[in-house]
């Protein structure tokens, strides 16, 4: 008789090296996210204030560069410039997520990667029936599909929860695959005219970029003055520029050779993801957020398709995705849930990742083209991601009894080591066993 196989345990004990490679991004990000929520509050005091006019004066300044034939205003050299900076950083997190993260073998990468699909694929299709049953425009369709990881953690570390690692490293990896999908999503639907001259230029920059990498070529004074001719020749193209920090993300080489202490792309996101974190996403969101919350803008997000279509889609669509996906997910194949944990803790995940915030923002500009509408689905991503909030933090803080007990025993070390004791022999969560 042949013996049944064991069922893999989902939100179980991370391995070692996996549990500190998040811990370190998740640091980053959580301190990253306590200034893009300070960034937001100033850009919405701002915007409503006496001072507003001063916020769209600086907000609208055009500053040059005539070397890369550039004249943009302070917004989009937040949008376009600093957010390629962010995406560099997805570009390297979805890289070692591939080769040596949860998504390296397609038994780990299922369940993030189906909840994610499912938390693009139900927002979008919501979207679509609120806008078409209130006969509104369709173009939105691409802004409540987007988690943002930051915003998310920021939550976390202000309600003072203790969630567990693996929970943690599900959200982080649902957002790196829901970043794959904005990326792809800009990349395909909101290209404008193509420049083939600027985009072969920007194809061949990337392949010298590849060439340096295989190369084991070092020094920045390589790397830094290609990216940005590439970023500048895909800026261009008619390719949103933001697609060239992915691209030389995914390219940086993220596993180690003989003598390395770090590869180069986490040498690369150790250096880049501070600024990209802590100072480009910020001020993005300073000059993005700023939406005047008058009594008739906030009217117009439930009365209006399509804002309401993108408050519907981020609040209701998120949370049905990606919970039904992670339990689709574990019920469909040899999984269960780990005995700690309940569906509770995973629905309380899947309302945080209803916060779509940055992505949702730079969707909601590239979607639509009149401002005044513009403005609109900016406050419905707004409301929609401090519903979210507001929703995840009354759930999860309470469970925050359960995690807090799990976090203690993922982290006690009583022979001071330095590795918690349950990666010791004969130990588990909950105790020997």
């Amino acid at each position: 008789m042949t013996q049944a196989r064991p069922r893999k345990t989902v939100f179980g004990l991370l391995p070692w090296p996996e549990r500190q490679a998040v811990a370190e991004a998740l640091r980053t990000e959580t301190v990253g996210g306590l200034v893009l929520l300070a960034a937001a509050v100033v850009a919405l005091l701002w915007a409503n204030s006496p001072w507003s006019a001063a916020y769209e004066s600086i907000r609208d300044f055009h500053v040059g560069i005539p070397a890369l034939g550039l004249d943009l205003s302070v917004g989009h050299w937040t949008s376009d410039g600093l957010l390629a900076v962010f995406f560099l950083v997805a570009g390297i997190e979805l890289k070692r997520e591939l080769v040596v993260g949860e998504l390296r073998t397609p038994a780990t990468a299922a369940l993030p990667v189906i909840a994610a699909l499912c938390g693009m694929a139900v927002p979008a299709a919501l979207y679509t029936l609120t806008a078409t049953a209130g006969g509104g425009s369709l173009d939105g369709w691409a802004v409540p599909m987007a988690t943002d990881i930051a915003f998310a953690l920021a939550v976390l570390a202000v309600i003072s929860t203790h969630l567990p690692s693996a929970l943690r490293a599900f959200l982080l990896t649902l957002a790196v695959v829901d970043d794959l999908g904005a990326i792809l999503i800009i990349a395909i639907f909101f290209t404008g005219d193509l420049d083939f001259r600027a985009l072969g230029g920007a194809f061949a920059g990337l392949a010298l970029f590849y060439a340096l990498q295989r190369l084991r070529v070092r020094g920045w004074w390589w790397y830094v003055p290609l990216g940005v001719a590439i970023w500048a020749l895909m800026y261009h193209s008619g390719v949103h520029a933001t697609v060239a920090g992915v691209a030389m993300g995914l390219i940086l080489r993220t596993t180690l050779d003989s003598g390395e202490e770090r590869s180069p792309g986490a040498r690369v996101a150790h250096l880049v993801h501070p600024f990209s974190a802590g100072v480009a996403v910020p001020l993005f969101a300073l000059f993005a957020a700023g939406v005047a919350l008058s009594g008739d803008a906030l009217a117009k997000v439930f009365t209006d398709p399509e804002p309401l279509a993108v408050f519907v889609g981020l609040v209701a669509g998120k949370i049905l995705g990606v919970f039904l996906g992670t339990y689709a997910a574990v019920r469909f194949t040899r999984a269960r849930l780990n005995p700690d944990l309940a569906w509770a803790d995973v629905f309380g995940l899947a309302v945080l990742a209803g916060i779509g915030f940055t992505v949702a923002l730079l969707l909601g500009e590239l979607s639509f083209t009149d401002p005044a509408q513009i403005e609109h689905v900016k406050a419905a991503v707004l409301l929609g991601s401090v519903t979210a909030a507001v929703l995840a933090a009354v759930l999860l803080r309470r469970r925050n009894r359960v995690y807090r007990r799990l976090w203690e025993e993922e982290n006690r070390d009583d022979d001071a080591d330095g590795i918690p004791d349950v990666y010791q022999s004969g130990t588990r969560p909950g105790g020997p066993r």
